[in-house]
This record gives C-alpha cells, sequence and structure tokens, in this order.
C-alpha cells in the first residue's frame, strides 16, 4: 500500500477510526470486490484448494547443503500467509485468490547488458538447471518469520547462460503485469508491476536462487508461482515473485517499495536488527505458528556467509 507520512496537520488519534475497525472494514470492502471479480469472470471461482491438487511433483530434486537446522513451516503456514498485492493486500487474499494467476503459458526473458539475451520457456526452467531442495529462513519486515523448503537453482548459473558484459553491474526484475487476470492490479495500491533488484555480487551469491517449487512440488500460485527470487538474508520484499524479466544494467535500478518510501524501505534492504522500521521494531520476530517472538538475527542468520558483501558500507545508511 502507499506509504503517508504523518504532518503537523493530522487529526489526533482519538479522532480516527481504530485500526482493528478499520483492517475490519478494509477486508469486507476487498473481499467484496474480488468476489465480485471473480463472479463475473468464468473460470476464476476456483479455490485456492482446487489449484494445489493439480500441483506436480518437481523431478530430479537434489538434498542441498544449504539448509536450517530448525523446524520447517507447514504447507498450510507457507501457503496462506502472504504478500501478494496482485492478488489482494490482506495476508490471506492470495490463497483465497491464487486462481487468477495462470502459470502457463510462462516465458522470462533476460536481457541487458549481455552477449546472449534469452527467452527461458517455464518448462526450461524446470528441467534444464539442476533443481535442489533449499531450507530457508524467509524474514519479512513486518516482524514474522517462516522456515521454506524451497527448490530452486542458483541465480547465477542462469546468469551464466546469457553472459554478463563486465558494464553489467546490477540485475534488474520485472513481475508480470496483466490487470484482466490479477485483480489487485486494477487498483494502485503500488506503482505496477512489481519491480526489485540486486548488485551483481549479490545475484551471483551461491544463497541467491530463483525458486520453482515448494515442498518438492511446482511452487504454489500464492507463493509466486511459476518462478520467484529468493534472498535468504534480505527481508521478503526483496524476493520478487512471479517474474517475467530479468534485465543486466549498469546503474542500480528502481524497485518498488524504495521508490515508494525511500525512508522506509531501502534498496538493500539486508535484515538488520539494528535498523528500526520507522514504525516499528526489527528487534525481535514471530515465527509463524509460534507464540512467542525470538531475536532477529543479523542478515536472517546468514551473517558469516553475506557478511563479507558489504564490509566497509555503512548499514545505517546503506539499509
Amino acid at each position: 500500500m502507499l506509504i503517508r507520512i504523518p504532518r503537523g496537520s493530522d487529526p489526533n488519534s482519538s479522532e480516527i477510526t481504530p485500526e482493528q475497525v478499520w483492517r475490519q472494514r478494509r477486508r469486507f470492502v476487498e473481499a467484496m470486490g474480488l468476489a465480485g471479480i471473480a463472479l463475473a469472470t468464468p473460470g476464476l471461482a476456483r479455490t485456492a484448494a482446487d489449484c494445489q491438487k493439480a500441483l506436480p511433483r518437481l523431478k530430479g530434486v537434489k538434498p542441498s547443503r544449504w539448509k536450517v537446522n530448525e523446524p520447517i513451516n507447514s504447507f498450510r503456514d507457507i501457503t496462506h500467509y502472504n504478500n501478494f498485492y496482485e492478488l489482494g493486500t490482506d495476508k490471506r487474499d492470495p490463497a483465497r485468490f491464487a486462481c487468477h494467476l495462470e502459470p502457463r503459458p510462462w516465458t522470462v526473458v533476460v536481457d541487458g547488458l549481455c552477449e546472449r539475451p534469452t527467452r527461458f520457456d517455464i518448462d526450461e526452467l524446470l528441467t534444464g538447471f539442476p533443481l535442489e531442495e533449499r531450507i530457508y529462513r524467509l524474514r519479512c519486515v513486518e516482524a514474522w518469520s517462516m522456515v521454506i523448503p524451497w527448490v530452486g537453482f542458483p541465480l547465477s548459473l542462469l546468469l551464466d547462460r546469457v553472459k554478463p558484459l563486465s558494464s553489467a553491474k546490477f540485475v534488474a526484475f520485472e513481475s508480470i503485469y496483466d490487470p484482466k487476470m490479477l485483480p489487485g492490479q486494477r487498483r494502485r495500491v503500488l506503482d505496477w508491476p512489481y519491480r526489485e533488484g540486486l548488485r551483481m555480487d549479490e545475484a551471483r551469491h551461491p544463497l541467491a536462487i530463483l525458486a520453482v517449487g515448494l515442498y518438492g512440488k511446482e511452487l504454489p500460485r500464492q507463493n509466486g508461482a511459476p518462478v520467484r527470487l529468493v534472498v535468504p538474508w534480505k527481508y521478503g520484499f526483496k524476493s520478487i515473485k512471479s517474474i517475467v524479466r530479468i534485465s543486466l544494467v549498469e546503474k542500480q535500478p528502481p524497485t518498488t517499495w524504495n521508490r515508494i518510501a525511500p525512508d522506509e524501505y531501502g534498496f538493500y534492504a539486508n535484515v538488520n536488527p539494528q535498523v528500526d522500521h520507522p514504525r516499528w521494531s526489527q528487534k525481535k520476530e514471530r515465527r509463524i505458528g509460534e507464540f512467542l517472538r525470538r531475536e532477529t538475527l543479523m542478515f536472517n542468520g546468514y551473517e558469516e556467509e553475506v557478511a563479507s558483501l558489504y564490509r566497509g558500507m555503512d548499514l545505517n545508511r546503506w539499509y
């Protein structure tokens, strides 16, 4: 949603509708609107359960050395508590309206500063790269987290295929834009399409993957089908979903949340418990399915692996 910076002319808190009441109203209005769209559009009234029944199991998936020794969240937790504004702004909207997203046919264009610009079909991504199951933490900026068994392959392998030029310093990502398919894009809650970016050395780090599956099956729609980015040492909004374009560029690319609210969402978005979000603390988090909060780990627990990427940088400034 668009972030509004409070001003001195704003009303007193006593004059504002309580947050709980406001959220209930918003959910009701959005649910009625999306339900109307589903009823008016043949074939879009299916439930998320209907879509998940058809998820094929991926073949040739090998276990990875990249994993955390923590309990994995359930499939239901992972697929029913999501941020995916293309399908609604409430955490449960993506599961409710997952079938709006059609993951086939699908291609991902890789272009920009490279020797071999290529258009990859989704089936080529599923079969043309070595798939691994990687158990990663996912940390969301709103102070909740999960442990997820992603299936994917290193982003660096895709970059190797297109042969980046030496002038390519950043990698820019773009999500699908199709308001006819995705009801959330019919409202200007974000500047569509969703965009993200990484520095080239971040993109080439072996922890950064393109995920095409979850729990051994193809990626559920509400989790960013058919292909998404996963960067486990960063906040979840960096892991862009339903990618259609990857561009190699020389200058730092604009990204969705950084453009909307640069004082709240930096380009790097590394998990740093010492830098609070302006509206909440980042020092603790709640693992979905647990009652008590836990201490937030620097770089989401991947400090040993990635801290060298940011040596010499002021992480309070480059947040």
